[in-house]
């Protein structure tokens, strides 16, 4: 006869591990953040991730096996975070699209994603991403699904406002804008906040549908 605590025993220990792992892999991403953000892309290594984490270098090997897996990895996860993000406050807009879009930009705002750390991060990436085919699919997947929402959206208020203007022209020039932020932001010697930033973008939206945005 087989003992029917068993199974549920093995199951429970297979989840624990499986959230263990997981919740492991979290913390060397994070620590790469934080290492990408101090030191900068070239002088990143697994050593000083692991040290980041409070992990040895063996942990740092297990879960990822090489450096540039886990940056794979770290640019993956905060591809996938970003997402998550715009899509959550595009959810909470309603169907209207100048509160979408409105959305959309205070959404590139918010501390959880625009902060120092962060920031950093992502100018590391990019600047190693034309060289680097994978960061290149990962980068550029983002941009054409946001680019192509931009231009939905602008298209839409183009119409509804009988705008003049070429709606795909301006979906181009508001992301150009909003990553430029970032840059400024990022920057240590510009006296900006995230506030004045997001004003700055809200300005443009003024500036392009005026009907549909207060100046």
């Amino acid at each position: 006869m087989t003992d029917s605590t068993q199974a549920p025993d093995a199951s429970s220990e297979r989840r624990a591990r499986k959230a263990t792992r997981t919740a492991r892999r979290r913390q060397l991403i994070e620590a790469t953040i934080d290492t990408l953000a101090t030191r900068g892309y070239a002088e990143t290594t697994l050593a000083d991730v692991a040290s980041s984490a409070g992990l040895s270098r063996g942990i740092v090997n297990f879960h990822f096996e090489s450096k540039d897996k886990l940056l794979v990895a770290t640019l993956q996860h905060m591809a996938e975070e970003y997402a998550a993000h715009w899509r959550a406050a595009l959810d909470k807009a309603g169907d209207d699209p100048a509160r979408q879009l409105l959305a959309l930009v205070r959404a590139d705002f918010d501390p959880a994603i625009c902060n120092r750390r962060k920031l950093a991060a992502w100018c590391a990436f990019w600047g190693e991403a034309r060289s680097r085919p994978t960061y290149l699919a990962l980068c550029g997947s983002r941009d054409e699904a946001y680019q192509a929402l931009l231009e939905q959206l602008c298209k839409q208020l183009t119409q509804a406002g009988g705008y003049s203007h070429d709606p795909k022209s301006v979906a181009l020039a508001l992301d150009a804008l909003l990553e430029g932020l970032w840059l400024r932001l990022m920057m240590t010697n510009t006296k900006i906040s995230r506030q004045t930033a997001c004003q700055s973008a809200i300005a443009f939206l003024s500036a392009s549908f005026p009907n549909h945005f207060a100046s």
